[in-house]
């Protein structure tokens, strides 16, 4: 890191001030006729459309900050060949900052942005899309799912029964969004052991789609759990590495979990680990450089070498040793695609990602500086703030964390998003000051006082927001040490708690009591 003082140099003068593309207000993309849904009756409406039109309803659940939203705006939703299909299905959104839109999220079982589920017009769960997989694909398992696709649960359990199914069906099920089902199909314990059934039954005749079963059912394998790697399928796995085709239909497996693929692969085989690692590493950079992927897929897989790159290193480490040409070569992509995007969906995606790898190949001086500098040109920029926030704390240096943080929150925007901001700026607080108290309980103040603007605020993503807040303030309160600042924000929750819809009471009621001393 010797040579960091000329390449920020380099980064400086191409990080030219760009103005961010202005997103479509409020929706998804300005291509599709997308419903906008908050209420029951809002779904309601939008099913009975379907019954009526026989169509398939596609419901897609995300927020304005969310980077990996904002990549499926910038590269699915804006095409042409996505507002066709479209068509074919009733589209509403979902905002997850709208009122109400928790309780939503919570009937669907959506939680984690962006997800995004086909169901039939009987409300059954057809198939439940990833976010990661490049938009070609996408499109492709949509367009199975809307041709007769069965609902995925019946899907699933006639798999595991041994029942013949399709090579779509089996698409289906290796390319579902097991991540973002909050444990329907499978609970997060049985998960892996489920892929790896998944992967013994389908037909070898189903090559690809075996490949990619076994892929997630490694990345999802830990603590003893799911797939041992043997000799037989170490060579399969070494194989699709080594295979630019078969690499490239598995990207998104291949580039977002490189540390847990490649333990599996070396474990048991740890003399050929610089072999192992190599292939993997040479895998990447051919996606790296793909000029068929998006600009946030190539740099995830810059990203996933520099996780490669430390797998000898400490997991959290702060200052850490990687090759030169690997930094230069992070530098010289970060500074390009920061100078040359022009859309805001996508440089929202595009650049958190970054900010992120620079941090972890040790580059926090970099990481800061794109960051700081797309603050303006950001429609979100309080996320920018927060990975500022995060950037200091992992360095020590505390009281600037605290500012980003506290800046953070005070930019937020949106019900949901403010309860998620609070509660990470409150935590920070209880970890990193202590000892300050009276600004410990006026944040903790402000954020029941967001809670009350919005009725689904114990609901959903929010209620978890302010359930990890009641838990620091415990353990803030610890032994009875702030016994009165606690009593004064229970009073102010109760009265937070008596207009808040019948239903909710409880739980609002309970979220400090045991804390009050």
């Amino acid at each position: 890191m010797h040579f960091r003082s000329c390449l920020m140099g380099l980064l400086g003068a191409l990080l030219v001030a760009l103005p961010w593309a202005a997103p479509a207000k409020g929706l998804p993309s300005t291509n599709v006729a997308w419903q906008s849904a908050a209420s029951d009756a809002d779904i309601d409406r939008a099913f009975a459309q379907a019954r009526t039109e026989h169509k398939p309803v596609l419901l897609y659940w995300g927020a304005t900050w969310c980077p990996p939203c904002n990549q499926l705006k910038a590269t699915l939703f804006n095409r042409q060949d996505f507002a066709l299909l479209a068509r074919s299905f009733v589209p509403v959104f979902v905002d997850g900052d709208l009122p109400g839109a928790q309780k939503l999220g919570q009937r669907f079982k959506v939680s984690g942005y962006p997800t995004t589920v086909l169901f039939n017009d009987s409300r059954a769960e057809i198939t439940r899309l990833p976010g990661e997989v490049d938009a070609p694909q996408a499109l492709e398992l949509l367009k199975a799912g809307l041709a007769g696709g069965r609902p995925v649960r019946a899907v699933l359990d006639d798999a595991l029964a041994g029942k013949s199914l399709g090579a779509d069906e089996w698409r289906s099920l290796a390319y579902y969004s097991w991540d973002t089902d909050d444990g329907q199909l499978s609970a997060p314990s049985e998960l892996a052991s489920t892929l790896v059934k998944l992967a013994v039954a389908c037909p070898a005749a189903e090559s690809e789609t075996r490949d990619r079963l076994w892929l997630k059912a490694i990345a999802a394998s830990d603590d003893g759990q799911g797939v041992k790697v043997d000799a037989a399928l170490r060579e399969r796995m070494l194989a699709v590495l080594g295979d630019p085709a078969r690499s490239r239909s598995l990207m998104d497996v291949l580039t977002n979990s490189p540390t847990e693929i490649a333990h599996a692969l070396i474990e048991g085989d740890a003399a050929h680990e610089a072999a192992i690692v190599a292939r993997y590493d040479a895998a990447l950079q051919r996606l790296q450089a793909d000029a068929t992927l998006s600009r946030a897929d190539r740099l995830g897989a810059l990203t996933a070498r520099i996780e490669l790159a430390r797998l000898d290193q400490a997991k959290d480490a702060v200052e850490v040793k990687l090759p030169a040409p690997l930094l230069a070569a992070l530098r010289t992509q970060v500074a390009r695609d920061d100078a040359e995007i022009s859309d805001g969906y996508e440089r929202q995606a595009v650049i958190t990602e970054a900010a992120y790898a620079l941090g972890r190949a040790g580059l926090w001086k970099d990481s800061d500086a794109l960051l700081k500098s797309n603050l303006a040109r950001s429609h979100s920029p309080y996320y920018l703030m927060s990975q500022l926030g995060g950037n200091a704390r992992k360095r020590g240096h505390k009281d600037e964390a605290l500012s980003w943080y506290a800046q953070a929150y005070a930019k937020s925007v949106g019900a949901a998003t403010r309860l998620q901001w609070g509660s990470s700026y409150l935590a920070a607080l209880v970890d990193l000051a202590p000892q300050d108290g009276a600004r410990i309980e006026k944040t903790a103040a402000q954020l029941l006082a967001d809670a009350a603007t919005d009725s689904g605020s114990f609901e959903g993503r929010s209620a978890r927001a302010l359930k990890r807040a009641a838990a620091k303030l415990a353990s803030w309160n610890a032994g009875g040490r702030h016994a009165q600042a606690l009593r004064r924000l229970q009073a102010r929750l109760d009265g937070v708690c008596a207009k808040a819809d019948p239903a909710q009471r409880d739980d609002c009621r309970s979220l400090l009591k045991p804390n009050a001393g």
